[in-house]
């Protein structure tokens, strides 16, 4: 699991191998052809499923190189658990790991995402103390093995950043995290993972209830969990007076993650232009009091820029700037009229810097189950 937390730009590094061949000139051109089938193979390779291995529950064993990067040689060992579970049929899913050791308690999650269009794997990390997710790394697998790259800045330069992950036997996996300061040419290991399964299980309750008397603000969203119906319009062109919308209905299952200091909203809906699948990510920020929302489509495969804030008086509003017919706007959500059983959530656009908000998102959600511990499990989400 990856312990760098500040990602400002992503970075993916593109391996190519050549060959030099000795033949007629048949042969190069056979040689060509099946080179360049191969290639267009992998580029359209199907890897949706690559991660199906890894669902489940970890006995998970970590070793930390203390100082990276400066000659150190000094390791710390810690002993936890990790817990991936399943999203979207395995289109995505959720890593949580907790361990302990001598010298410290570290959390992380990790949400990783498979883009169908670029044909490849998105991950992106969290720790409870951030409250924001980084920016991810990006790759594919490859031969059984996952590689993500990056570009962080530690110490105050600028490195790469690699997270590789394999399956070594049926019941057992490994990862890595490396640096290399060196565009690449070397890299050193700085943290390995050895797992070994323990359940194919996921729905397990190993949170440590969050203190309302130390923080009482990341309680806010503790409505928010269970299971509801929705009903959704969505307005299609809002900065017209005459535009069109669409109606939309829908399941939303919330579980909490961290004791209630984040959480993850997956939602199923059905609407003219057929099935619909999303997944908001909830994280709170302890020292700043605000809750960040990231969302992404599952058709789409890009996390959008998240929305940021707070609630006052029962009322939330997080926002956040993103574009609309190739100009930028202002992204407002707000969670109201807050109830046991309901809510309602809008979101509005806004193109003239905030004076005036038009509605482009509107849901009324319904509680149909208190209970989310079977959502883990749920092979449809």
């Amino acid at each position: 699991m990856k312990p760098s937390q500040h990602r400002p730009r992503e970075l993916l590094s593109l391996l190519a191998v050549f060959a030099c061949l000795l033949m007629t000139d048949k042969g190069v051109a056979q040689a060509s052809s099946s080179t360049s089938s191969s290639r267009q193979e992998q580029a359209f390779r199907d890897g949706q499923h690559d991660f199906d291995f890894d669902l489940g529950t970890w006995k998970t064993h970590s070793s930390r190189l203390m100082r990276p990067l400066t000659g150190s040689t000094e390791w710390a060992d810690m002993d936890g658990l990790t817990v991936v579970s399943k999203i979207w049929g395995g289109r995505a899913n959720l890593a949580e790991y907790k361990a302990d050791g001598p010298a410290s308690h570290v959390e992380l999650l990790s949400l990783r995402w498979y883009n169908p269009e670029a044909h490849q794997w998105n991950l992106d990390f969290a720790t409870p103390g951030v409250g924001t997710l980084g920016i991810p790394g990006v790759g594919e697998f490859r031969k059984g093995r996952g590689d993500f790259y990056d570009q962080e800045e530690i110490n105050g330069k600028y490195i790469l950043v690699r997270f590789s992950i394999w399956r070594t036997s049926a019941d057992t996996a490994q990862s890595e995290q490396a640096f290399s300061d060196d565009g690449g040419k070397t890299w050193e290991v700085n943290w390995i993972n050895k797992y070994t399964r323990l359940s194919d299980q996921t729905g397990i309750d190993w949170n440590t209830p969050a203190d309302p008397a130390v923080q009482p603000a990341q309680h806010d969203f503790d409505f928010n969990f269970g299971i509801w119906h929705t009903h959704i319009q969505r307005i299609l062109d809002p900065f017209s007076p005459a535009s069109a919308s669409m109606e939309i209905n829908g399941i939303v299952t919330v579980r909490k993650i961290w004791g209630g200091r984040a959480q993850l909203e997956e939602i199923e809906a059905d609407g003219p232009k057929g099935h619909w699948e999303a997944l908001t990510l909830f994280l709170y920020n302890p020292k700043s009091h605000q809750w960040s929302q990231s969302f992404i489509n599952s058709s789409v495969g890009t996390l959008n820029q998240p929305g940021i804030g707070a609630f006052k008086g029962g009322r939330g509003e997080l926002f956040s700037q993103d574009t609309f017919n190739n100009r930028s706007i202002l992204v407002r959500g707000v969670w109201s009229d807050i109830k046991a059983d309901s809510h309602s959530y809008e979101e509005s656009y806004s193109d003239d810097g905030g004076k005036s908000w038009k509605p482009a998102f509107i849901a009324h959600l319904t509680r149909e189950k208190n209970n989310v511990h079977d959502a883990a499990n749920n092979p449809a989400r």
